[in-house]
């Protein structure tokens, strides 16, 4: 299963492991406490996606609908699915995922945001395994991809995090703007991946 325990951190760069920390830290979240929208923020801007997601979290703000990106974020969810190469008897694999995406995109819409967390760990498992294979399986999988490249390891890392947050406790507890923040992480990455 891709979930990184939290603490698996100590393996991040240094310069980024604070701000990492902030968002998921090493411990664990003390009771009713969970991330918060500024470590999502800073988080943002270390993976190089900081002004899309400033964007998208001032449109969820102001009450604009973010349909569009959406749309945007599917398309290049469904070219990576596509582009990926599998072998044969895991192309059943991308077809099930492709078909995750739509529902995943309607939760979201309806304001079910704890429910598409839980989704998009299900989605980022499936897509990490479609890249790489059993290694996505490793618990040092978000190490391994670091090594290949530092903002592709930490949204890794970032994955096996929201994958690991599935029925944990801090999920209810966490404001609804908090947990469409750490959405909005993975989106934008993606959208722009």
């Amino acid at each position: 299963m891709f979930a990184c325990p939290p603490c698996t951190s100590k393996f991040l760069p240094r310069e980024f492991r604070g701000i990492a920390e902030k968002l998921f830290p090493p411990n664990g979240f003390s009771r009713g406490k969970g991330p918060s929208i500024d470590a999502a923020g800073a988080f943002a801007n270390i993976l190089g996606i900081g002004e899309d997601y400033k964007r998208l979290w001032s449109n969820y703000k102001s009450g604009q609908a973010i349909g569009k990106f959406l749309e945007h974020f599917q398309n290049n969810l469904d070219l990576l699915i596509q582009k990926t190469w599998v072998e044969k008897a895991d192309e059943a694999r991308k077809e099930d995922l492709q078909d995750q995406v739509p529902p995943f995109i309607s939760l979201i819409e309806n304001g079910d945001y704890s429910k598409a967390l839980e989704e998009f760990g299900a989605i980022l498992e499936e897509l990490a395994y479609l890249f790489f294979s059993v290694q996505s399986q490793k618990d040092d999988f978000a190490e391994y991809v670091l090594r290949i490249d530092t903002q592709m390891g930490l949204f890794w890392w970032y994955g096996g995090q929201i994958n690991g947050a599935k029925g944990a406790s801090w999920i209810e507890s966490v404001d609804r703007n908090v947990i469409y923040a750490l959405l909005l992480l993975g989106i934008c990455y993606l959208t722009n991946f």
